[in-house]
């Protein structure tokens, strides 16, 4: 047998005994063949690592990470003071304007907030635009404030806040849709550090044996950046996009949703549409069913904000269904996904059954009763693994305000019982996009790097289950499972290879990729 790409010595992931893949025109042709009958172009050694389906991110932004990467990058600091420094020093370097990044964490500042006096004797005049790591929160200057004009007269937007010294004024820190008060006066990127930046999160992605995604936050200039790559033939990987629905419009914007979805190319298919319904857990914005506590466990009269009221959001979700696009939630807390289960329901009821893929993302609290609801509505269960561990921002920020649905979180091994269809992702960049690292806290419940006991371990998931939602699961979820995902002849010859097999301690952390394969192509390599 001749054949383009010969990978042997390996263990091969779904076949028990099979030691090779056979790769040719880009697609798998054999698996578990003999060496010895096969003359192949280019042959790796795997020395006993794992063939694995390339990875597949069922939610990332991997613009928005290439923008960090470019801008005042804070993701690798940890301390007001470093903070303090990487500001400083962009600032000092970075020519005039305005100056903006993303990065920081809410367990640096006291009870989460950072305040604009922490950043104005260190931007040199200039105004400053900062967001979270997750995205739900701005860091401002007292030179953005006074741009925007927002003073203690300015009302908190209905889908957001704006915290407040005692006496009323603004501090500097924005929450949600109060971002947009600041954001709005930010000169946007250029369409050509558009395209830099998602190139600079593609090299990144595909380093971690990524070799598709789903962007879970596309506007039209993320659009346009996409499509220019892919014509330039600088798109390597396969892309399902997620339309961002605005949420200052209502069904008026169906139509240029359709025209948008129009507007596709190779390696870029925009079908899905992202519903962002509350907000963040530790800037208590996520959809409670129940209000927040205090630190002395008292209920308060705050149960988090719905960024679309039910109503609206039962005829946005029904439309969708009807114009046959899949719809990406963004549900955090468990008022928000009862709210999308609601909404998915009635869909059906209203249009019937469709294998459209509606799945619902973060799930980081789940009301018991509703965890069956996924399986039977053929909901996604789109989990962010590495988020279900005890770390600074869930023991001082999250555990002590939920009252007793704190024990509701991450349930993704009820979900696997249920029945429910995993899939997996990063939201890269609020954490890490490596996918072994993920997997490790799906099985473990606890971060490799921290060592601290297990965040309610009998929510763990097998190994097995967790890599087939991070890469079977998740191709489902973008509709390519009929491509990639699994190691099978005819498919296309997507493959990740790694430097151990993890079944041999059930761990994956300790592991990295040694190879990236993209329809039959190697992309990636190690360094030796």
């Amino acid at each position: 047998m001749r054949c383009d790409l010969l990978i042997r010595d390996a263990r091969v992931f779904g076949h028990p005994g099979a030691s090779s893949v056979a790769v040719s025109d880009g697609a798998i042709v054999a698996v578990g063949i003999d060496p010895h009958d096969v003359e192949a172009s280019t042959t790796i050694g795997a020395a006993g690592g794992m063939v694995l389906p390339g990875f597949h991110d069922a939610h990332v932004h991997p613009t928005d990470a290439g923008l960090a990467m470019l801008t005042c990058n804070l993701e690798d600091a940890r301390s007001i003071r470093e903070y303090r420094e990487l500001i400083a020093a962009y600032a000092r370097n970075s020519g005039d304007g305005w100056i903006t990044g993303r990065g920081w964490r809410f367990d640096a500042f006291p009870d989460g907030i950072p305040t604009a006096n922490l950043l104005d004797d260190v931007t040199a005049g200039r105004p400053a635009f900062l967001m979270v790591a997750d995205g739900h929160t701005a860091w401002v200057n007292s030179a953005a404030l006074h741009i925007a004009g927002i003073t203690r007269d300015t009302p908190d937007p209905a889908d957001g806040r704006i915290e407040r010294h005692p006496d009323g004024s603004p501090n500097g820190c924005l929450q949600e849709g109060a971002m947009a008060l600041v954001q709005r006066h930010v000169p946007p990127p250029t369409s050509e550090t558009m395209r830099r930046a998602l190139l600079a999160g593609q090299e990144q992605l595909i380093a971690l044996g990524i070799t598709g995604w789903q962007d879970a936050w596309v506007e039209p200039d993320v659009q346009k950046a996409y499509l220019a790559a892919d014509a330039a033939g600088q798109l390597i990987v396969k892309v399902r996009g997620a339309l961002l629905w605005d949420g200052d419009r209502g069904m008026e914007q169906v139509p240029d949703l359709i025209e948008r979805r129009g507007t596709r190319s190779t390696r870029f298919e925009p079908s899905s549409v992202k519903l962002l319904l509350d907000g963040v857990c530790e800037n208590q914005t996520a959809a409670l069913l129940e209000p927040y506590t205090d630190r002395s466990g008292t209920p308060t009269a705050n149960s988090g904000l719905d960024f679309i009221g039910p109503k609206d959001l039962t005829e946005y979700v029904s439309r969708l269904h009807a114009e046959d696009f899949q719809v990406h939630f963004h549900s955090l807390g468990n008022r928000a996904v009862r709210h999308a289960l609601d909404a998915v329901e009635e869909a059906i009821r209203r249009n019937g059954p469709k294998d459209l893929r509606h799945h619902l993302a973060h799930i980081q609290i789940v009301d018991p009763v509703d965890v069956p609801r996924f399986a039977a509505l053929d909901a996604i269960a789109n989990a962010q693994p590495l988020w279900a561990v005890h770390e600074d921002a869930m023991d001082d920020l999250t555990i002590p305000f939920l009252g007793v649905c704190a024990a509701h979180q991450y349930p993704f091994a009820s979900l696997s019982r249920s029945g429910a269809r995993l899939a997996m992702g990063s939201d890269w960049p609020v954490t890490t996009a490596d996918p072994l690292q993920g997997i490790e806290v799906a099985v473990h419940r606890t971060h490799p790097e921290t060592g601290l006991a297990p965040f309610l371990s009998d929510e763990a998931l097998g190994l097995d289950v967790a890599l087939l939602a991070y890469t079977a699961g998740s191709a489902f979820a973008s509709h390519m499972d009929d491509r990639v995902g699994r190691i099978t002849p005819g498919m296309d010859a997507d493959l990740a290879i790694l430097d151990g097999d993890p079944f041999s301690d059930g761990h994956t952390a300790d592991l990295s990729v040694t190879h990236t394969i993209i329809d039959g192509v190697i992309v990636y390599r190690s360094e030796p």
